[in-house]
């Protein structure tokens, strides 16, 4: 089936706020199988929103508009979806007694009329009960022809589209769609989708597709079955080709294990405590492992090192190291690493130094040269790198490159 997205907002055409519901949704949409050809974003102007809508009801099995359900009178995604569809909207006693519900426990007075707008629904549309704002969801049907209203707030639209609009899309299909993501770290995109090419050109089911990501490669491997046992039993001669050929650079097989819980995992397995010592990322490695739940089992310190006086003091950096070979260099990742893994009497260590840009690279150290060093049971691995992006960017990948050396040396151990 075809689905088509709508993002409703002119905040999200002036660049006011990030779209981030359309990645969100598009990424869903591809879990479960579905084909999405188009994508628009149209502001709160109702001419130009029953265009679009028109439009994307006459190419797509499913239209998907998010947006636009708030009280206010620019709010009208609702109004123009109905009009498209041939509805008129009547008041849901349902909805009218979750908004007094939830503006009696929010204790925020009496609620104003404008939000009873949001108990007005299409004439035979199907409800979606909305557990964290007022603005419910809808689903209309239509001759073939479906269109899904969600709200926008992304604490609205995310806990809804899983728990109620995932099993209704499921529904739709005969068959199921399930998939596996196969998360690949140590290698490059051209690289990696070099290795499945003959895989992707015979495919039928199930499917294999790359993604790219930030220093990683992603292949979804996707099945229609049955039920997923049936899924499963059809997945699992891809699966094992791709481990053939790729082997423990793949970290994972689940869709919601990150490099950092990968990591971490790891560090438990071995029995090891990490500490990090970092100049040019200034703490960015050590928040990635901290997200992870779990991680002061083997995490208790790290050092930010940004200075070279920060260098000597608190990962004993000898002052001749940084003389000779400069604080961006790969004798002063090496001994970063080894001085933080013995001040903080850690198993393993990291360190990150480099030239994030845009100033301060010269002819002999452009902006990007990153020095990772890794220290792990006595043993130390310092790698170079060169990145071509801004300074977020090329912090962004050291730390996925530092934590991919870490998973190297750790699978080692």
């Amino acid at each position: 089936m075809v689905v088509e997205l709508i993002s409703v907002g002119t905040e999200l055409l002036l660049g006011n706020i990030v779209n981030t519901n359309a990645a969100y949704l598009s990424e869903k949409l591809a879990a479960l199988g579905l084909s999405c050809y188009h994508q628009s974003v149209v502001g709160d102007n109702e001419k130009r929103l029953e265009e679009t809508v028109r439009q994307a009801v006459s190419r797509a099995d499913i239209v998907i508009l998010s947006g636009g359900l708030g009280p206010t009178k620019d709010d009208l995604t609702k109004e123009v979806t109905a009009k498209v569809f041939g509805r008129k909207l009547v008041e849901d006693e349902h909805t009218r007694e979750r908004i007094a519900g939830y503006f009696s426990r929010m204790r925020s007075g009496n609620v104003t009329e404008n939000n009873w707008k949001q108990a007005l629904v299409p004439e035979g549309a199907r409800v979606v009960d909305n557990y964290n704002g007022t603005a419910p969801g809808l689903i209309i049907e239509e001759n073939g022809r479906i269109a899904i209203l969600l709200p926008g707030p992304p604490n609205e639209i995310k806990p809804m589209f899983e728990r109620d609009i995932v099993p209704y899309l499921r529904s739709l299909e005969p068959e199921g769609i399930y998939s596996k993501m196969v998360k690949i770290c140590s290698i490059g995109e051209s690289k990696a989708e070099t290795m499945v090419l003959d895989l992707m050109e015979n495919q039928s089911n199930p499917t294999i597709a790359p993604y790219a990501k930030t220093g990683e490669v992603h292949f979804r491997v996707t099945a229609k079955a049955a039920d997923e046992k049936e899924a499963d039993r059809l997945m699992e001669p891809m699966l094992k080709e791709l481990f053939l050929r790729f082997g423990d650079k793949i970290y994972t097989t689940s869709e919601e294990v990150t490099l950092e819980e990968a990591v971490v995992e790891l560090l438990k397995v071995k029995g090891l405590t990490l500490t990090t010592a970092e100049s040019c990322t200034a703490g960015l490695l050590a928040g990635r492992i901290m997200n992870v739940s779990g991680a002061s089992k083997v995490y208790n310190e790290g050092y930010i090192t940004y200075s070279n006086a920060a260098k000597e003091k608190l990962v004993k950096v000898r002052r001749e190291t940084l003389d000779k070979y400069g604080a961006v260099s790969k004798e002063t990742a090496a001994e970063m690493a080894e001085g933080a893994a013995k001040a903080a009497e850690a198993g393993a260590s990291v360190s990150v130094t480099g030239i994030a840009g845009p100033d301060g690279g010269t002819e002999e150290k452009p902006v990007g040269l990153v020095y990772i060093g890794c220290h792990v049971k006595g043993n130390t691995r310092t790698e170079e790198f060169i990145f071509t992006g801004n300074r977020a960017k090329n912090r962004e990948y050291a730390v996925v490159r530092a934590l991919t050396l870490l998973r190297e040396e750790l699978l080692k151990a």
